[in-house]
């Protein structure tokens, strides 16, 4: 079922975009609580012609995102967490320490708009996440996890050596 977003929906599109949903989440949830509007002709005409009106504050809108985009391209991220065995994080990672990280780092991008592949990240690495700012603007924005502290060894094997060296003498 196709409709028409009126605000801005978490995890699925941007105001004024149309999208493709299931029909008991549009009939049930988006529709009566305002979110949206059925994807009929009249209703992508009346959009057409709000999208028309819009141009230049739309216009606004795009550089203010672009602006956001090449301070995300001058800025890197490596979010430090805790990590047991095999790069494994105690925890996970997602989009809002991602914008908490931006935000320390002076570009401000709202939680909502940041995208990450599979939602949460459960072990180091680079990855990518993507930054939609506008329906036009999105960029992928790459960012390394790392461990918070360096990987410390238990010394066993020196213990086992020395204790067979005082059982030798």
């Amino acid at each position: 079922m196709d409709i028409i977003l009126k605000k801005d929906v978490e995890n699925l599109g941007l105001e004024f975009d149309t999208v493709s949903v299931k029909p008991g989440y549009a009939r049930n949830f988006l529709i009566p609580q305002g979110y949206a509007v059925l994807a009929t002709p009249k209703n992508r005409a009346i959009l057409a012609e709000t999208l028309e009106a819009r141009k230049e504050e739309e216009a606004k809108l795009v550089a203010a995102a672009k602006e956001i985009v090449e301070k995300l391209k001058k800025t890197t991220i490596t979010i430090a967490a805790k990590v047991g065995t095999g790069d494994r994080l105690f925890g996970s990672i997602n989009n809002a320490n991602l914008s908490e990280e931006l935000a320390n780092k002076g570009v401000a991008v709202d939680r909502k708009y940041i995208k990450i592949p599979g939602n949460t990240i459960k072990r180091t690495g680079k990855y990518t996440a993507l930054v939609r700012l506008h329906r036009d603007v999105e960029y992928n924005y790459e960012f390394e996890v790392v461990s918070d502290a360096p990987a410390v060894e238990a010394p066993k094997t020196e213990k086992k050596e020395e204790k067979t060296e005082e059982e030798n003498a």
